[in-house]
C-alpha cells in the first residue's frame, strides 16, 4: 500500500509541477504499463490558474513550492517549473505528499501537501468526474470569477489522465485528481497534541433522509465503522451577529442555486471549529490562514463569545441527479419504497427538495447572538 501511495503522490506532484508537453508515440506506449504511477497532467491549466490569481489572489509561488520539497534534499528529481529551490544538479526537488487515508464513504484517495495547506482527493468514479469536467467545471468557474468569496470549496488544480493506462482500466490508481483548500491547515502546527485534538471537525447534510445502513433493520446489518462515517451531528449552535448570519445565509444560498441548477445532490456543509480568542486555556496565538481574498467565514469566524472559531465550505458537490447510476438508484429506491415507505435517499432527492432542506439545515445551525 505504501508503494501504491507513493507512486500516486509522485504522478500527483509530477503534474502540477512539470511543464506538459507532447508527449513521444514511446512515451504514450510506455505509459499505459504504469499500474500505479500513471502519466498525468493539468486539466484546463489556464482556467484554474485564473482563479488561483484573478478570483481567490492566491500566491502562485506560495501555491507551487506546497507541492516542493521542504529542502533541497531529495531522492528523485525531476525538471520542474520554475523556482529559487533547486539542488545542486540544477533541478527541482519534488514533495511527497502526505497520505490522509480514506476519509469518506465513496472510494476516494486522499493526500494533503507536506505543509498541509492542500489537500488532494481522488475522483474514482467516472460519473462523477465526467459531471464535473463535462456539466460543472464552466458553471462553477463562472461563479467563482464572480463570487470570489463563495463558499464553495476552492478547487485550484484538476490532474487527470489524457492517455490510456493498464492502471487507470484496472482502477489500481484513480485516473482524476482534484486539490483544493485544506480547513484543518494550522491544526497540525499546534503546540500540543492536546491542543490538535480541540480542533473538531462535521460533514453535515440535511436530516430526515432514508440511510439504508441506519434504516434497514434498525441498523444491525451494517458495522458501527460504516455508520460512523455516514451521518454526522453537530451538538451545538453557532453563534453570531445578524450581519454575520445574512452574509453567511446569502453565500449559501446563492452558491446551492447553483448546484441545484446543475442538478447536483448529496454535497454537504463541511465545518470545522477549533478554540477561539478566548477559549479556556486561552490559545498563544490565532491559527493561521493561507493568504487570499477569503471571507470570514472561510478563513474563520469567532462567535459572539470569542470560545470557538469556525470555518466552513460547501464539498462533495459531484453527484447529479440525472447521470445513468443516479437515475437507476432512484428508481431502486422508488421500488422499496412501495412496501418499506423509507423516503427518498440524499444521492435520489429531488435537487431542489435537497436545496431546501440543506438550506434549512443551515438556518437551524446559525443563530444570532
Amino acid at each position: 500500500m505504501k508503494i501504491r501511495s507513493s507512486r500516486i503522490s509522485a504522478s500527483i506532484v509530477r503534474a502540477i509541477l512539470r511543464r506538459w508537453s507532447k508527449q513521444s508515440l514511446v512515451q504514450v506506449i510506455l505509459s499505459f504499463f504504469a499500474f500505479f504511477k500513471l502519466l498525468l497532467a493539468r486539466y484546463r491549466l489556464d482556467d484554474f490558474f485564473t482563479l488561483r490569481h484573478d478570483a481567490w489572489e492566491l500566491d502562485e509561488d506560495e501555491y507551487t513550492d506546497s507541492f516542493r520539497a521542504p529542502s533541497a534534499a531529495s531522492d528523485e528529481t525531476t525538471p520542474l517549473m520554475p523556482s529559487s529551490r533547486r539542488n545542486g544538479k540544477g533541478k527541482e526537488t519534488a514533495a511527497m505528499l502526505v497520505p490522509a487515508g480514506d476519509l469518506g464513504y465513496s472510494g476516494s484517495t486522499f493526500f494533503t501537501t507536506p505543509n498541509d495547506k492542500y489537500m488532494v482527493k481522488s475522483l474514482p468514479r467516472r460519473f462523477e468526474y465526467r459531471f464535473f469536467t463535462r456539466e460543472l467545471l464552466d458553471p462553477y468557474i463562472t461563479h467563482m470569477r464572480a463570487h470570489p468569496q463563495s463558499l464553495l470549496v476552492r478547487i485550484t488544480d484538476l490532474v487527470h489522465a489524457p492517455y490510456a493506462s493498464l492502471g487507470g482500466m484496472l482502477g489500481t490508481a484513480p485516473t482524476h485528481h482534484i486539490v483544493m483548500e485544506n480547513l484543518l491547515y494550522g491544526k497540525d502546527l499546534e503546540e500540543t497534541e492536546e491542543e490538535k485534538e480541540r480542533w473538531e471537525t462535521y460533514d453535515l447534510k440535511p436530516k430526515d433522509y432514508f440511510v439504508p445502513e441506519m434504516d434497514i433493520a434498525d441498523g444491525r446489518l451494517a458495522p458501527e465503522s460504516v455508520k460512523d462515517r455516514l451521518i454526522d451531528e453537530f451538538p451545538d449552535k453557532v453563534h453570531v451577529s445578524r450581519e454575520q448570519k445574512k452574509q453567511f445565509l446569502s453565500l449559501i444560498a446563492s452558491d446551492s442555486q447553483l448546484l441545484a441548477d446543475a442538478n447536483a445532490v448529496d454535497y454537504s456543509l463541511f465545518l470545522v471549529r477549533y478554540p477561539g480568542p478566548n477559549s479556556i486555556p486561552e490559545r498563544s496565538s490565532p491559527a493561521p490562514v493561507v493568504k487570499s481574498n477569503a471571507g470570514i467565514w472561510r478563513s474563520g469566524v469567532d462567535d459572539a463569545e470569542g470560545r470557538w472559531t469556525y470555518r466552513v465550505v460547501v464539498l462533495d458537490f459531484f453527484w447529479a441527479k440525472h447521470t445513468l447510476r443516479a437515475r437507476s438508484l432512484t428508481r431502486l429506491v422508488k421500488t422499496f419504497n412501495k412496501v418499506a415507505h423509507k423516503g427518498p435517499m440524499t444521492i435520489t432527492a429531488d435537487p431542489s427538495e435537497y436545496r431546501e432542506r440543506f438550506l434549512e439545515m443551515v438556518d437551524e445551525m446559525v443563530v444570532v447572538a
